[in-house]
């Protein structure tokens, strides 16, 4: 299968094992230089997300845009810095988007859906657990979801904040095989290459560490939300949930389809290799969190160390209330460091009672609904 790129026909490594992909394309990967819709480089997205479909494998394309697609139409002379005008101009371009991808797919008879997400519907279970199999069935009649937050309704305690945290979600929540971030930069650097010659590309991260923050730098393009910082953020999570992420420029006519072997410059994050489950997941990155105790030093080495449940007789203090089920988090006493999470097996009155005695007998939480953090 061949790609026509201009005069250029570049051929498509065929991938045998039929595969999930996430793609998350930018702002800055969609839009022409005064911040409007570029209809041209929207086109090329979607024909090679045709390409790869027709392999048989399975996509999601979590994509910006939907302001820069409204802004305009809405009577705007530029690209909106005020909240309000962001949002209203999201519910005039989401539309506008995904009449632009629908119409580019519909002419290679692939079906798409738009998914419209915020924050909310990953902390609640249920609407996690929905999310994930409507998703699911999406993918399994060979619709592709085109995905993005529901930046008209969404406030702040609301909000995933960024495409790049939404696709690091998607992946994790789907356990994508590899999740593709297109930027207008090719990949992490020890330093910012335009200020920094002596800037050295990484092309393979195997542990995400604070000095990797340090050399991520500030904000991305003056279209856009995020920069390197939130990419190594949505790698560190879509990583532990067992998902590699690969970063790349999006200037190349084939930047997907090379994506997917990493035949383009870009920076791998591998994968964890013990990886968490979806439920845990769930507990680790998305699940609000009701209160939280304080344990001795003994349990908070019992349960980081042996994996052991936590048993009442470890707890020194009980903060706010929580019920049977509800996630809490953990802190050792001793220095309140947080060493994790779990739900809690019984109640916050019920541990408070069983603390008045001697000695207190209970698991408060068991090592099976429990995350170190």
């Amino acid at each position: 299968m061949c790609y026509n790129a201009g005069n250029k026909e570049i051929k498509l490594g065929r991938i045998m094992e039929k595969k999930l992909f996430v793609f998350k394309v930018g702002t800055s990967s969609l839009t022409q230089e005064d911040g409007s819709l570029d209809r041209i480089k929207l086109a090329r997205i979607t024909r090679q997300l045709a390409q790869i479909h027709q392999q048989g494998h399975k996509l999601v394309l979590v994509s910006s845009g939907s302001v820069a697609a409204g802004f305009s139409r809405l009577g705007l002379s530029h690209y909106p810095s005020r909240i309000a005008e962001k949002q209203a101009s999201a519910a005039v371009g989401q539309g506008l988007l995904i009449e632009e991808y629908t119409h580019n797919l519909m002419m290679d008879s692939i079906c798409s859906a738009q998914v419209l997400l915020t924050q909310e519907d990953f902390s609640d279970a249920r609407r996690y657990k929905n999310a994930s199999r409507a998703l699911r069935v999406l993918l399994n009649h060979g619709a592709i979801p085109i995905i993005n937050e529901n930046d008209t309704i969404a406030i702040e305690e609301l909000k995933v904040g960024d495409n790049d945290s939404l696709s690091a979600q998607v992946a994790s929540l789907l356990k994508a095989d590899l999740l593709v971030l297109l930027t207008d930069v090719d990949g992490l650097y020890t330093g910012n290459p335009s200020q920094d010659p002596t800037a050295r590309h990484l092309p393979v991260i195997n542990q995400i560490t604070p000095d990797l923050y340090q050399m991520a730098g500030g904000a991305g393009s003056a279209n856009g939300t995020g920069g390197m910082t939130t990419k190594i953020q949505a790698a560190e999570m879509a990583t532990k949930a067992g998902v590699p992420v690969f970063i790349c420029s999006s200037q190349s006519d084939t930047a997907l389809i090379q994506a997917l072997n990493q035949n383009i410059k870009g920076t791998l994050f591998k994968a964890k290799a013990e990886n968490l489950s979806q439920r845990k997941q769930w507990m680790t990155f998305y699940a609000k969190a009701q209160t939280s105790i304080n344990i001795d030093d003994g349990a908070s080495l019992a349960m980081k160390e042996e994996g052991s449940s936590l048993l009442a007789a470890g707890v020194k203090e009980v903060k706010g209330q929580f019920k049977v089920g509800d996630v809490i988090e953990v802190y050792r006493a001793s220095d309140h460091h947080l060493i994790g999470r779990g739900r809690a097996r019984m109640t916050a009155d019920d541990l408070r009672k069983l603390l008045q005695s001697s000695k207190p007998k209970g698991i408060v939480i068991h090592r099976n609904d429990w995350v170190t953090l």
